[in-house]
This record gives structure tokens, C-alpha cells and sequence, in this order.
């Protein structure tokens, strides 16, 4: 159960991704059904007729020590929580409604539509046997989101990304409503995220996926990964230097990043878990099934038994089948096993070649940083 033994519990009161994003739409529009950002937090961030939001991909507050992360650790002015599971996918739809994942229902990485038999990838479309699955994107999410409600209200939403994820099944599904600007290099990405802050009166999302991948696929002190985190540093101070006076722009990410071994490894057979489903994340593994199925599983793994209602507690605000607003289809777990520190979870589908990975409760996980620069000091 929720306690003593787990490490955090998102701050879904003020302190987390979804009360940022409540925060700007707040300021925009001048209301949000979420719950903006602490009066502290808040204060760290000027007033502006434009806020540009970079979010880079995997980017832990503790990994801003890195030194090739200087000018990104320089604009620090706080550090947030992501929501839970920390993984990309729950992250980008909370950005994309500014409400936590208990109101929105994307509350994994792999999830169970009601109408799908198996387990499906919700960043890929991909099921857990490898067939394509197409979502429908407007039953997906919370309506209006996000960006539908800030138009409503006169204001222009636009997301900058790499070029080929334009009109991908996850791009449809959480960007209904908004502008998407692709760019092939970093330096192209930075150059369109500056020039479309330009303009008063809109919310610029730019996502930066290079750090995440280099880290998961390479680890936390390879060269791949320096690369990466200096190339997203370069063009922070770049933008910074950029910025008009009316913008203000703001920095954080998605989830941080720990390494584990191969020894941190849990392989799941078919003996282990027949009878059970399985999907979530390999930090924070959902299980449905009979109960004593699952408790036999979770006397057997290197990993914290969790209950449905310790899951709506970790989720935020309940659960999405109690929120009108939320017409998501996924089918809720039964419970979870939270991966011990260094470990992880591995049912078949999921990934085994990786270094590093996300979606627990470890603060380098969970904790991400408020990144701010600003010249809108005037506005």
C-alpha cells in the first residue's frame, strides 16, 4: 500500500508536470480546470504574452550535474514531479490536457484497450505480438484538450518536433488541435521553436527526444549521451539568447533516467505468469488477473505489490472512470508490482537490450527540473 516504504508520490496539488501545464493555460486564458503551480513555484516563472515550454525527453533533475548539461543546469530554478508511471507517453498526454493521469487515463507505456486482445505500445501503436493498432484520436483522450480549450480562447497552440513523427498515430492522438512544425536537425528544431515565439498570444511546446534515447540506449556516461545533452544545451542558450522581450521560455522533461545491469534484469517466462496480463512499464509493472495468481507472482519477483486503489493515489485525482471529461477506453489494472530499485520487470514484449530505463518511483525518475529564462520581465 501507499506509505512509508514507497520514495515519492507525485505533488499533483501544485508541485508536478500537470499543474505547470494548468499554470500556463491559466495565465493564457485566464481560467483551467486543472490546478496551476504552488504560489513558489509560480513566482519562478515571469509573465509573458508567449510562453515557449521545451521539454526534453528523459532528462532527470539529477542529470543536470552532467557537464555537458552547464547552461541547461544554469536556468534551474526548481525542481517538479513527473506524473506516475513516469514514462513518456502518460507525460505527453498530461501535457496535452493539463490534468494528472488519474483524470486523463493514459496511466502507462504498454496499455489494454477494451477492444484489443493484447497488450499495446501507446508510443508505437504497436500491440504486444507486433501487429499495428489504430487508435481513434478523438476517443482517446480528454475532450476538449488542451489545446482545443487555449484556441477556444483566442490562443494559438503550436508543437515543434522532429519531422518524422508528423502524423504518426501518437501525434494524432495528443496533438488533436494543435499546429505541428516539424524540424529535421537540433539547430532547425531551436530555429523554429525562437521563430514562432515571436508572435503574442502563444503556447510553443517543443519536444526533444535525443537525450531519452541516447540514455536508454546507450547509458548515462557514454559519448552518445554527452552528445546529445550538449547539443540540447547549446540550443537552450542559443533560444536564451534569442528570446523578445514578451516571451518567456521554460524548460523541464518527462521522467529522469536510471541505469540498470544486467544482473537488474527480471526475465517473466510464460510459467511464471500464465493466467495474468501484463503490460505498464518494466519499473511499474500491471498485472490483471485472479488475486491469488497475482500474489503469487509478486511473492515471487524482486518488486512492491500495489493495489488498484494505491495505483489512483499514485495516478492523481482518482481515476479516469470517474471523470466525465475522460472518454479513454483502456482497461484499468488490477494492481502492479513497483520494480525494486535498480530493477526491472520483463515480460516477453517488452524491451530487454536496454541500459537504462524510467517509469518507478526513484526520485532520479520521478524528479524533474523548472527550467527559466525570460525577458518578459515587462509584460
Amino acid at each position: 500500500m501507499v506509505g512509508a516504504s514507497f520514495t515519492r508520490v507525485p505533488d499533483y496539488s501544485g508541485g508536478s508536470l500537470s499543474n505547470l501545464m494548468a499554470e500556463l493555460e491559466l495565465r493564457l486564458t485566464g481560467a483551467c480546470p486543472g490546478i496551476p503551480l504552488h504560489s513558489a513555484l509560480a513566482a519562478e516563472i515571469p509573465p509573458a504574452a508567449t510562453y515557449l515550454l521545451v521539454l526534453i525527453d528523459g532528462l532527470g533533475a539529477h542529470q543536470l550535474h552532467h557537464p555537458a548539461a552547464g547552461p541547461l543546469a544554469d536556468a534551474q530554478r526548481a525542481t517538479i514531479h513527473a506524473p506516475f508511471p513516469t514514462t513518456t507517453t502518460v507525460s505527453l498526454a498530461t501535457v496535452a490536457t493539463a490534468e494528472p493521469p488519474g483524470e486523463h487515463g493514459w496511466v502507462g507505456h504498454f496499455l489494454l484497450p477494451a477492444n484489443h486482445p493484447r497488450p499495446v505500445n501507446t508510443l508505437r501503436w504497436v500491440d504486444s505480438a507486433g501487429h499495428a493498432v489504430h487508435p481513434d484520436g478523438r476517443g482517446l483522450l480528454i475532450a476538449p484538450n488542451l489545446w482545443e480549450r487555449l484556441r477556444t480562447s483566442g490562443i494559438e497552440p503550436i508543437t515543434v518536433q522532429p519531422a518524422g513523427f508528423e502524423g504518426s498515430p501518437l501525434t494524432r492522438t495528443l496533438y488533436r488541435g494543435c499546429r505541428f512544425e516539424g524540424a529535421a536537425t537540433t539547430r532547425e528544431w531551436a530555429r523554429a521553436s525562437l521563430d514562432l515565439a515571436q508572435e503574442p498570444g502563444r503556447l510553443i511546446f517543443s519536444y526533444y527526444p535525443a537525450v531519452d534515447i541516447a540514455a536508454h540506449m546507450k547509458g548515462l556516461k557514454s559519448p552518445a549521451y554527452r552528445n546529445a545533452l550538449a547539443d540540447v544545451a547549446n540550443a537552450w542558450e542559443r533560444m536564451a539568447a534569442g528570446l523578445p522581450g514578451n516571451v518567456t521560455m521554460i524548460g523541464t522533461a518527462d521522467h529522469g533516467v536510471i541505469p540498470v545491469t544486467a544482473k537488474g534484469k527480471h526475465r517473466l517466462v510464460s510459467k511464471q505468469t500464465r493466467g495474468l496480463e501484463l503490460f505498464g512499464d518494466p519499473r511499474s509493472l500491471y498485472v490483471n488477473g485472479p488475486q491469488e495468481l497475482i500474489e503469487e507472482l509478486a511473492a515471487r519477483v524482486p518488486a512492491e505489490r500495489l493495489t488498484r486503489s494505491d495505483l489512483r493515489t499514485l495516478w492523481g485525482s482518482g481515476s479516469a472512470a470517474d471523470n466525465p471529461a475522460a472518454v479513454t477506453p483502456f482497461i484499468e489494472p488490477d494492481g502492479a508490482l513497483l520494480a525494486h530499485q535498480g530493477r526491472v520487470l520483463l515480460p516477453g514484449h517488452m524491451d530487454k537490450r536496454l541500459v537504462g530505463y524510467h517509469g518507478g518511483l526513484d526520485p532520479r525518475e520521478i524528479e524533474i527540473p523548472l527550467l527559466v529564462t525570460s525577458r518578459a520581465a515587462s509584460v
